[in-house]
């Protein structure tokens, strides 16, 4: 429903002759898109959606049985309704793309938008207007219609070449994509395969290489006759390469290859396999005949990487990733008996692959290695979003595409490229992001981003709007910023009147460092019902400025006053202090030096007794102060200390300790500190901690060997230099019997059935005498009964 023109104007064209719009094209006709048109409802004479409501109920009072029909003039209601009241964005339904043409045959561009009409649809061919003539025209739809496409004219050009359109309409211009238009051709064979001679079960391979457009399917013949395919040995690449495992007998003789696509039919030259006059070797080391190639693609393509190994005996042809990463199974496919296909390549298959040829049961192998490199088109992760703004305000576009390798970002100002950005429009951050100043009526257009990349290009449109100034809300009025800590900014501002707040949606509030560019600047919404918000997680003693802008449906009011405000500094941490009495009557408090001591102007000492409710004080130190002696105490007191830094910013934190003067001596683990203050509990210094701590150490070692060396005579665990044995008296009863190994029954029990409570150490031979027998030297051996607790014997 697009109005579209020529850009040297003229009446539209019909379809090519033979040719309408329901009807399939001729064959071999190649097209982007089907050549047919979908029907769409007419322009009619503007009717009141009242009085098309009253025909509808009119038709169905009088036809009421005839459901139908009801339905039929219901639904042409709704698509008049729609089709008048179509108020979108102007953007392409359809963009041009990439074709492939024959010569003499008809070819179409689609070319289809929609927006706010009337919408004017012009062509260009290599960035000039498309002259009309005869055999190009345009539908209805906006495509573009070549009747025949000629390979070359008599000027020496061609219809080929690249191919954009623009639409236009009262709100600005969108230029679509290029889209590329080749002939079909099938020129000669570059690579003709080559004669070769080999061995009875050998490898053969012949390769033919030719450029076609589009890309030629490869057949073989042998003898003139087509090569059956079917056979397992026979593995014919889509590069156009022919692998023959085993040769036979059979195979002997002439190959060619044939390339067919839809321009022409082509055959290479000859080439003959015939035998080896050298006889096969019993052992031959593996030889790789063709390794993989370096390949460029872009992703959804097919990768083939070709690997032909011989050898005897035949090698085993293995993959691999030179990073180490797997190569995975889906989409992977091994063709005869090692070329390896990856269907549907991602940018994640990109690398280098390995070929390995190994001898069976041998560590002997061949290896060759190829690149493949996989492109991806641009895709947009963030697009840019139309805006209204009002005159004097800034607009920001923001364009974000990733892809491999990195795509080039271009911006258009209505189908012209902003190379060179004017005073009020600045391209930051790789050319992502497009800031417009002191917007003004000129600046109101359609803005594009085009992403390209040497696998292909993308678009993204988005349109600035210039709001009239009565027509947006009034910016708030009395604008206050108070600054509450040291980290967070209150900003308030006066209600409006009811009148003014009915047509408000909500406030955006802007704020940044004063002393941080324009680009670094935050923002914040907050509904229309909030009339001050909290800035938190600022910097300490920083100055911002902000102001606030209100929102309605059609867009954002002038700023507001500027206003700024500064957040409070930075005061001191809590001190870590130490006590150490002197006499009854005088303490000296002493700290470490703080580490941020530039931003202390001194020290505040309080004290008090603990019965007395009034702390004494403050005592002012200098911030180069590290110690302070109060005197003139009350002997045998409880003194409570407190001490803390400030500067200009106020107090730091309060650490706190108590004093007992009574003995000299300070009361051990009662410090009062800040939950946040990881201080120290003793007044000693670590270096007294180590020299106690070596002490007792050197005194345990001490005992352990005083332990061991001394022993005890009457232990259950015998000295190792002991010479005779030991063993528990006879008294009535064996108590145990030694067993082959030296040890001892246990848990006999005496005469009246109670278990033995004590086990007595003597001498075998019973001499007491034998003591002295421990300085000879000899080696002893020692019984030991294992005796359990009396029980009470059971009634």
């Amino acid at each position: 429903m697009a109005w579209v023109s020529m850009e040297l104007g003229a009446s539209h064209q019909s379809l090519p002759e033979g040719v309408n719009q329901y009807s399939p094209p001729p064959a071999g006709t190649l097209f982007t898109t089907p050549f047919t048109e979908r029907p769409t409802v007419q322009t009619v004479k503007p009717v009141s959606i009242k009085t098309l409501i009253q025909a509808v109920t009119t038709m169905k009072e009088l036809l009421w049985g005839l459901t139908h029909a009801v339905l039929l003039w219901s639904d042409l209601f709704l698509c008049l309704v729609v089709d008048v009241g179509l108020l979108s964005e102007l953007s392409f339904v359809e963009e041009p793309s990439d074709v492939i043409a024959v010569k003499d045959r008809p070819l179409v561009l689609n070319c289809q938008v929609e927006g706010v009409e009337p919408i004017a649809i012009t062509w260009r061919k290599d960035g000039f207007a498309l002259r009309e003539s005869p055999r190009v025209s345009l539908l209805n739809n906006g495509s573009l219609c070549i009747r025949n496409f000629l390979k070359k004219k008599e000027n020496n050009e061609s219809d080929a070449g690249e191919y954009d359109c623009t639409a236009h309409n009262r709100f600005g211009l969108l230029l679509s994509r290029k889209a590329r238009v080749q002939v079909a051709t099938l020129p000669r064979f570059q690579t003709h395969p080559q004669s070769m001679k080999v061995q009875l079960g050998g490898v053969a391979r012949f390769e033919c290489h030719i450029y076609g457009v589009p890309e030629a399917t490869i057949t073989w013949e042998l003898n003139r006759v087509p090569l059956n395919m079917d056979d397992a040995r026979y593995t014919l690449l889509p590069t156009g390469v022919l692998q023959i495992t085993r040769v036979q007998q059979r195979d002997l003789g002439t190959y060619r290859c044939v390339a067919v696509n839809i321009a022409n039919t082509r055959a290479s030259q000859e080439a003959t396999l015939s035998l080896s006059v050298v006889s096969p070797r019993a052992d031959q080391e593996p030889v790789i005949l063709s390794g993989p190639q370096n390949l460029t693609l872009t992703i959804h393509q097919t990768a083939i990487l070709e690997c032909i190994a011989t050898g005897n005996p035949k090698p085993i042809v293995s993959w691999s990733r030179l990073d180490g990463r797997s190569i995975g199974v889906d989409g992977i496919e091994v063709l005869g008996t090692g070329n390896l296909m990856i269907s549907d390549v991602t940018v994640h298959h990109s690398g280098i692959y390995v070929c390995a040829a190994n001898k069976p049961g041998t560590r002997v192998r061949r290896t060759a290695q190829g690149r493949l490199v996989v492109q991806a088109p641009p895709e947009f992760v963030q697009w840019p979003q139309s805006v209204s703004k009002p005159a004097g305000s800034t607009a920001v576009f923001t364009c974000v595409a990733q892809g491999v390798p990195e795509p080039h970002l271009t911006w258009l100002k209505n189908g012209n490229v902003l190379t060179t950005p004017s005073e009020n429009i600045k391209l930051t951050h790789s050319n992502s992001t497009l800031i417009i100043n002191r917007i003004t009526s000129s600046d109101e257009a359609i803005y594009q981003c085009i992403a390209k990349n040497s696998a292909g290009s993308n678009q993204a449109s988005a349109r600035l709007a210039v709001a009239l100034s009565q027509e947006l809300p009034e910016p708030p009025e009395d604008v206050r910023a108070e600054a509450l800590s040291r980290n967070t900014i209150r900003l308030s501002w006066q209600e409006p009147g009811l009148a003014v707040t009915e047509e408000i949606i909500g406030y955006v509030l802007h704020i940044r460092a004063a002393a941080d560019p324009e680009g670094k600047e935050f923002q914040e919404a907050v509904s229309k019902t909030a009339f001050q918000h909290v800035f938190t997680n600022l910097e300490p003693t920083t100055t911002y400025s902000m102001y606030i802008k209100a929102y309605s449906p059609v867009g954002a009011s002038r700023p507001s006053v500027l206003v700024t405000a500064t957040t409070a500094g930075e005061v001191p941490d809590a001190v870590i202090f130490f006590t150490r009495v002197l006499n009854s009557s005088a303490v000296q408090v002493f700290w470490e030096r703080h580490p941020s001591q530039e931003l202390i102007e001194g020290y505040k000492l309080y004290y008090r007794k603990v019965q007395s409710s009034q702390l004494l004080g403050p005592t002012l130190l200098s911030s180069s102060a590290t110690s302070f002696t109060i005197t003139h105490l009350e002997p045998s007191a409880l003194y409570e200390l407190k001490l803390l830094a400030f500067n200009q910013h106020g107090n730091g934190n309060t650490t706190g300790r108590f004093v007992s003067l009574r003995d000299s001596t300070e009361i051990p683990g009662t410090s009062l500190q800040d939950p946040n203050c990881d201080c120290k509990k003793s007044t000693e210094s670590p270096l007294t901690g180590i020299v106690v701590g070596i002490h007792i150490g050197m005194a345990c070692i001490i005992f352990c060997v005083l332990f061991l060396l001394l022993g005890y005579r009457r232990s259950l665990f015998g000295c190792k230099g002991i010479k005779e044995s030991w063993t528990v008296p006879q008294a009535g009863h064996s108590m145990a019997q030694e067993g082959q190994n030296g040890h001892v029954e246990a848990d006999k029990k005496d005469e009246v059935g109670r278990v033995m409570e004590m086990t007595e150490l003597v001498s075998v031979n019973g001499d007491p005498a034998s003591e002295n027998s421990r300085g000879r030297g000899a080696s002893s051996q020692l019984q030991v009964v294992i005796e359990q607790h009396p029980t009470a014997p059971k009634p």
